[in-house]
Formats: C-alpha cells, structure tokens, sequence
C-alpha cells in the first residue's frame, strides 16, 4: 500500500483539494453577482412576468433550491461525466468544451512556444553582460512586457493590422487547424503575439536570474578551467543548470494561459473556452461557467503535475531526494 506521504500521493490529495476549493469558489462567486438565469434571458421582459411565471421559471432552473443542495447536485453530476448543459443553446458543456478546449490549448502552445524563444533568448543575452546597456534593453522589454495589459496591445495591432496592412483575422469565419491549417495559424498567429510577449517577460527574468547564479557555481568554472569552449559551457552546463527555474516560470505560465486568455480570444474572436466562460457569465448560464472554469482548473493541476514529473529528468538532484 502507498504511504500517504508518497510525493504522488500528496499531490494527487492537493490536486483535489484544488478542484473542491476551485469548485466551491467559483459556485459562489457566480451568485453573488446580480441577477439570474431568468432575466439574463428574458432581459426587461422579465419584469413583465407574474409571480406563478416567475415561480415555475424558478424551479425549471433549480433555483428554488438552497445553495447546498445545487452545489451538491451539480458537483455530484460533474463527477459522474455530466457537466450539465447550455439552457440557449441546448448543447451540453461536455460537447462545448470539447470543441473549444482544443482552441484554447492550441493558442496556449504556439504562445509559449513565442514566449520561450523570446524570453530565454532574451535572458541569455542580458546575463551575458550584467549591468550593461545590452543588460538595460533587456531588462526594459521585459517590463514593458509586464506592464502593457494585453487587451491594449491586441487592440493596437488589430487597429494597425487592419489600417496598415488591410487584414483584419476577424473578418473570417474561424477555421479549426485540420479544416484550414493555413488560415488558422494566420488567425492564431495575433493573438499568439499578444500573449507570447506577455509571457516572454517573467520567462526573461527567470532565466537571466537563474543563468547569473549557475554561471557562478564552482562546475562552471572547472569545465572553463578544462578548456571548454564559451558556447558548450553555456549551453551543455549554464543553461541545463538553469532549466529547472525556467521549467517551473513556464508550467506555471501555461496554466495561467488556458484562463487568461479570456480577453484576448474575445478580442480576436477566437471560440476558445476562455470566450465560453465569457459569454457564459454575460448569460448567467451556471452550468456552463462552473464546468468550464472546473475544466480550466483541472488542466492547470495536470500540467503542474506534469512540470513536476519533467523536474526529475532535468534535474538528477529531483530524482535523488
């Protein structure tokens, strides 16, 4: 039997917890804002209604019941696979999210893939000057990248896009990878920009912080001293020394990407499922934000997890502890 102070037991225990605090969260936070699944969907009409309306209305959507009940009643059907369904649309949120998640994931990705190449190349280029101008341009992109929200900068460059260069991604129907591959990078690839250089920012920083502190570790300074070339210190023992830091800014950067690219998805029109919890709040549709958000948070404890598991094929001191 495993011990429960197995590290993966642990964290599976903590992954739970995770979702159960997520779940209860977002269960309240959802009915503290004003108003309801009826009006959101009659809208001033709803004022028109009699009070055997609005009291059949009332049980149709569960609301009647006390919050106890409905958060036990929904968390009940999310563990058995149902995650509810659409009171507009019909469609349920398992189908939903199963077309949006993919969409988020796949901007989630190419924005890392832009963040990482810019922050570590960044952050290799100021820690091989501290304290120099090369070291101040770096570090200043990084702060702009830190300080400019991303609903400003997506809106910059689709009003220049459109103004200067005539192509607005917005004006098409959106088209999944496999449909158009073509198209869908050109519509992915703004909005990709816009999060990948936020991402960039605390990407450069860790690894500028964690390549000055490798490159004063006794290690490197043996393999200098055994004639090791510049370029293979750097990159076969500076930079593997400096990866575990690095792995760690990015997992948890690739976790806060799936919920916080709401704004951006919404700016480029782009139906991923952080624009599905958007449109869902607007509708006060339940079901739809609390799986969804429910969703998010699972994928962002399994890749957590899974930047655990990569720590112990980086880093052989993981691996011995």
């Amino acid at each position: 039997m495993i011990p429960v102070r197995h590290p993966l037991v642990r964290r599976v225990l903590e992954a739970v917890l995770t979702l159960l605090g997520v779940a209860v969260l977002v269960f309240v936070m959802l009915r503290a804002i004003p108003g309801d699944q009826i009006t959101a969907t009659l809208g001033t009409e709803a004022a028109a209604l009699t009070p055997a309306q609005r009291e059949a209305l009332t049980a149709y959507y569960g609301l009647d019941q006390p919050l106890v009940v409905q958060f036990f009643t929904w968390l009940g059907a999310v563990v058995t696979g149902n995650l509810g369904a659409s009171q507009r649309s019909g469609q349920s949120v398992l189908e939903m999210t199963a077309a949006s998640l993919p969409i988020t994931l796949e901007l989630a990705v190419l924005s890392l893939l832009i963040g990482l190449v810019l922050g570590v190349a960044a952050g290799m280029l100021s820690a091989s000057r501290p304290n120099s101008a090369r070291d101040a341009v770096g570090q200043s992109v990084g702060l702009a990248g830190l300080s400019v929200p991303a609903f400003l900068l997506g809106s910059a460059m689709l009003a220049l896009s459109a103004r200067f260069l005539g192509y607005n991604p917005n004006a098409e129907q959106f088209a999944p990878f496999f449909a158009d591959p073509a198209l869908n990078i050109q519509q992915m690839l703004m909005p990709a920009l816009v999060l990948g250089f936020g991402l960039a920012a605390p990407i450069m920083r860790t690894a500028r912080s964690a390549l000055l502190e490798v490159r004063s570790q006794d290690f490197v300074r043996t393999a200098h001293g055994k004639g090791a070339g510049p370029q293979r210190v750097l990159f076969r023992h500076v930079l593997r020394g400096a990866l575990v830091p690095i792995v760690t800014m990015t997992g948890l950067q690739f976790g806060y990407l799936l919920g916080g690219a709401v704004v951006v998805e919404q700016i480029f029109s782009v139906p991923g499922i952080g624009r599905q919890v958007l449109i869902g709040i607007q509708q006060k549709e339940y079901a739809v934000v609390q799986s969804t958000v429910l969703v998010i948070a699972l994928t962002f404890v399994l890749v957590n997890l899974a930047t655990d598991l990569l720590y112990r094929v980086i880093d052989p001191r993981v691996r011995a502890s």
